[in-house]
């Protein structure tokens, strides 16, 4: 059993107020060139997704007569139990939409902040979250994944909260179904709240197990955040889902209400339509492109200086180790900008340690096949030629 007492560890204190965060060069890659930066699904609709755009009018119309509390609970029940949380708590008042998932973590930041100083954050993983987490005044204690997966991580006392990516990004790692069992437990023995960003689990069935059943059966306090945005490519029209525990004491509801009224119930019907569709078939659909382009990706550079890092991975992205004697992550991320190619370094990712990830790109996969052969190619060129 892990101990939480008389245990050290580094807590860094703030983020290098130089460096450049991803989602700024995200930004930078939709002015224009080939975008496989940012994780959003940006691959052409199917048929079948065209036709629920084309109806669009008539939701509009269907969305001015009904209830919010009916199209809302209509839209989390679609969409949640469609990926196999059966138990997440619809229509208690403790499952609310926002906007974004970014804004349900900003939420979720502000009312850890009110319980605790200090929290063991998964690392590596998306640098927005870190930073969200930092811009409420919380400290930060990297853990890697592995000690997640075992269920009880050596932490401090002062550590109050536990947060997960799973699926994480950019790694792709899942936290199993007995891991997270033994986490909660973790949670619940040692009064801690378990924080869960689950807005990839969509594109993974190993991630699709039923994570509130485990949640509420372990007496944990816990969070969990939900994702539509990174399914369909529907241009930003999307909804994070924020749910908490029956019994856990933070006051997400009240500083839900400080952010927004609600989010679109135009966007809500349009997204209960997608996920409708998914399970029709769109989920398959999704899982094949993706792992068509990372067979693809793994195509191009086979036998060249570069290698796709996380090849197990089924998340829409996909990291790519660099050669220790060709250009840096940084260096080769400045070369593709002037080529026209947008990809991401993965130091940012390595929250606490940026040199962990300076060996290392990551590629966006919810593209078109030929965007992501185009993109493998160009990045393969660009090493070539720094070699």
């Amino acid at each position: 059993m892990a101990s939480t007492t008389g245990t050290t560890a580094h807590i860094p204190s703030g983020a290098e107020p130089d460096r450049r965060n991803l989602t700024s060069m995200e930004t930078d890659a939709l002015i224009g060139g080939l975008n496989v930066s940012d994780g959003h699904p940006r691959m052409p609709l199917t048929t079948a997704q065209r036709a629920i755009v084309d109806s669009l009018p008539a939701l509009f119309d269907e969305a001015e007569k009904r209830v919010f509390e009916e199209i809302e609970a209509e839209a989390q029940q679609t969409f949640l139990h469609g990926i196999g949380q059966h138990r997440a708590p619809i229509g208690t008042g403790r499952l609310v939409s926002c906007y974004s998932s970014s804004v349900a973590m900003d939420i979720t930041a502000r009312a850890l902040a009110h319980r605790t100083d200090t929290i063991a954050l998964v690392h590596p993983t998306f640098d927005n979250i870190p930073d969200l987490l930092r811009g409420r005044g919380l400290k930060l204690l990297p853990v890697p994944e592995a000690d997640l997966a075992g269920g009880e991580p050596e932490l401090p006392d002062e550590v109050g909260a536990v947060f997960v990516t799973t699926p994480n990004n950019p790694t792709g790692w899942v936290l199993s179904e007995d891991g997270l069992r033994r986490l909660a437990a973790f949670c619940a023995r040692t009064g801690r709240v378990l924080a869960m960003d689950t807005c990839f689990r969509a594109q993974d069935e190993r991630a699709q197990y039923d994570t509130y059943a485990i949640l509420e059966e372990s007496g944990a306090q816990w969070v969990v955040i939900e994702d539509t945005g990174k399914l369909w490519p529907t241009l930003e029209l999307k909804a994070g889902f924020l749910a908490w525990g029956e019994h856990t004491d933070l006051p997400l509801l009240e500083y839900f209400s400080d952010v927004l009224l609600s989010v679109s119930p135009l966007v809500l019907l349009m997204l209960t339509r997608f996920a409708q569709d998914a399970e029709r078939g769109g989920y398959a659909e999704l899982h094949g492109l993706i792992a068509r382009n990372r067979r693809a990706l793994a195509e191009v550079l086979d036998g060249g200086p570069v290698r796709l890092t996380d090849p197990d991975a089924r998340i829409s992205v996909a990291r790519v180790t660099l050669p220790e004697d060709g250009p840096d992550a940084v260096a080769l991320y400045d070369e593709l900008v002037r080529r026209g190619t947008h990809v991401l370094p993965c130091g940012p990712f390595h929250w606490d340690r940026p040199q962990d990830g300076v060996r290392q790109v990551r590629l966006a996969l919810a593209r078109s096949g030929e965007d992501v052969v185009r993109a493998a190619r160009a990045l393969v060129d660009a090493v070539r030629a720094r070699l």
